[in-house]
């Protein structure tokens, strides 16, 4: 982690400024990630038991870091500059080979080789362009190789882990120990990278920064979309069920999509903005974006993963007409994912503002009494229960806020309106 300082720069690497934003470039690397996101989940439906949702939520953490890394480096430099497009198609391609030796990642030596040379090198291509900026500076020299030994040994361990599955003989021994060297992989990236940004990593945009974590939000939110829309492998039939299902998933989508973009993104990156002081500015971007965007976008995927199920069984033309009932797993998935995603929610709002929004952490509590209860009702009726307490829940919340939203989205507007102007201004003048 770290943003260069005083380094050397060159037409190769230029850096960014504090009022840099996302460029097309990032965006075009983030749809590697869209294909990441879905082949795990789609791998993840396929076979639902508790050890495999283990493994699809270590792969998401693992992905996580990589794309907070790229994330860094271009709140650092310019992406869409010098060498930067090729450090970014490096990334795209190993992440695409990433991916495609996940369904072996956890199997065979081959596939987890695969996964664990592609996993080194997406996080190497990152820091390799830190290195190149800091060499010059003896003690952030220094600090490069520290921050180069996490991605190494993480890497290692995943090699390990690969090994162990294909020697030793008994199933239940070598998968007990392999999720447990991936685990300590992913400890050893977030303890030893959250110990190293105290020293190394600065953000220069505080607008890049958010723009990026909510982008990804969104990116999740489509995913719950293209769930819906795709369903089951031999398509959607237009049938009562389906269409339920459908309407009652997208009520939900629309509901998480208002609990984050309606005002609490526009009031973290008002709280990144008035961070002046660095350490302080470090800490909201770490514990606000990168600690606790991740479980937010992991319940949104744990919904969108409950809704292949569900669009699944609705579709078979034996099932009821309400569907089977839900069952005690797929509960805790489809109403744990929404509860996950509104707690992170709550979560942000301490950590950034420090306000308690109680009407989340009622609807939190509501999801966890409700989701065990309706376990046993069909799909369609577990479905419209989520649906009502989630939307009851994020409308008493939006009320709540009162006047605390309006100043928050009057300011946001505020800012874009003069943004607006001093760009008309430049074109005006120069274009």
């Amino acid at each position: 982690m770290g943003n260069g300082g005083a380094g050397r720069w060159s037409s190769a690497v230029r850096p960014a400024a504090p009022g840099s934003r996302t460029t097309w470039l990032e965006l075009f690397y983030d749809l590697v990630f869209v294909f990441a996101f879905l082949s795990v989940t789609t791998l993840t439906a396929s076979e639902t038991n508790p050890a495999n949702l283990y493994r699809f939520l270590l792969v998401l953490t693992l992905l996580w870091w990589s794309w907070t890394g790229f994330a860094r480096l271009g709140n650092a430099f310019r992406a869409d500059q010098g060498v930067l497009p090729l450090v970014g198609f490096v990334t795209v391609a190993a992440t695409f080979l990433l991916v495609l030796g996940v369904p072996d990642a956890f199997g065979d030596l081959p596939g987890s080789l695969t996964f664990a040379g592609c996993y080194y090198v997406i996080r190497m291509a990152q820091l390799t362009v830190f290195g190149w900026v800091d060499f010059a500076d003896p003690a952030r020299r220094r600090g490069f190789l520290l921050r180069a030994l996490m991605p190494t040994v993480a890497t290692a361990l995943l090699v390990v882990a690969g090994v162990v599955a294909s020697r030793l003989p008994q199933e239940r021994v070598a998968v007990g120990l392999q999720l447990a060297l991936w685990t300590l992989a992913v400890l050893v990236e977030y303890v030893g990278g959250v110990r190293l940004a105290r020293r190394w990593w600065g953000v220069l945009s505080a607008g890049h920064w958010a723009e990026r974590h909510a982008l990804m939000v969104l990116i999740a939110l489509g995913e719950s979309i293209i769930a819906l829309g795709i369903g089951p492998k031999q398509g959607l039939p237009i049938t009562a069920p389906v269409l339920v299902a459908a309407l009652l998933g997208v009520v939900v989508v629309a509901a998480l999509w208002w609990a984050y973009f309606d005002t609490l993104a526009f009031a973290l990156e008002q709280a990144l903005h008035q961070a002046r002081d660095e350490a302080t500015r470090v800490r909201l971007a770490r514990d606000v974006y990168t600690f606790l965007h991740l479980p937010m976008i992991l319940g949104i995927i744990l919904y969108a993963l409950s809704l292949k199920d569900l669009l699944a069984e609705a579709a078979r033309p034996e099932t009821p007409a309400w569907g089977p009932p839900l069952g005690t797993l797929w509960a805790l998935i489809l109403f744990g994912g929404v509860a996950l995603h509104l707690l992170g929610v709550a979560a942000c709002w301490w950590l950034a503002v420090r306000e308690v929004h109680r009407a989340l952490l009622v609807t939190v509590a509501a999801l966890a009494v409700v989701g065990p209860l309706v376990s046993w009702l069909p799909d369609l009726v577990a479905l419209g229960a989520l649906a009502v307490v989630t939307t009851c829940g994020v409308v008493w919340e939006t009320r709540g806020e009162g006047g605390r939203r309006r100043q928050v989205r009057q300011l946001a507007l505020a800012e874009q309106l003069a943004a607006e102007a001093e760009q008309s201004r430049w074109r005006r003048r120069h274009l």
